[in-house]
């Protein structure tokens, strides 16, 4: 079994939790609700605004997408190049890059769980569309904004006559 490690933040960082500690709303995306475009279409319809962080995590995980060739890395770093366009949104990069150890593990929720530290550091409301980490955040007491992904059905196809 695999345990979560919380990180402690250097002096820089708590200096810096600091200065993010406004008294405004604050969110933090993780890697899904980047994906699926849920922080822009939250923000179109003005739902949220303040401070919405993304974690270098996150980042890291699009630029390994798009450098395998994978659309939803590019469309996921796209996405987080859109959102600098509102006005009533804050945007800052936080947290360290994936060690080798959240890599290696990542299939069992090291990433997800450096994500909800974060969250929990900031005390930020976690966005995200993945149910597992809605769930997990929830069993740790994190504040979560969980957004259903609806996959469209493909339309099937009916012939009214055979084929020869």
């Amino acid at each position: 079994m695999f345990r979560s490690i919380a990180y402690p933040l250097s002096p820089e960082k708590q200096n810096m939790e600091e200065k993010l500690n406004i008294k405004q709303p604050t969110y933090l995306v993780d890697t899904s609700a980047i994906i699926h475009k849920k922080v822009s279409k939250l923000a179109k319809h003005n739902q949220i605004k303040g401070l919405i962080l993304i974690p270098n995590a996150a980042i890291a995980e699009l630029e390994n997408l798009a450098n395998r060739g994978q659309d939803v890395g590019i469309k996921g770093l796209e996405e987080i190049a859109s959102l600098h366009k509102f006005k009533s949104l804050k945007l800052k990069f936080v947290g360290p890059r994936p060690s080798e150890h959240h890599i290696k593990y990542a299939k069992s929720g090291e990433i997800d769980a450096l994500i909800r530290s974060l969250a929990e550091t900031y005390n930020a409301t976690l966005i995200t569309a993945d149910i597992v980490q809605w769930k997990s955040a929830e069993a740790y007491g994190i504040k979560v904004l969980f957004h259903k992904v609806r996959f469209k059905k493909p339309k099937k196809k009916f012939l009214f006559w055979k084929k020869r």
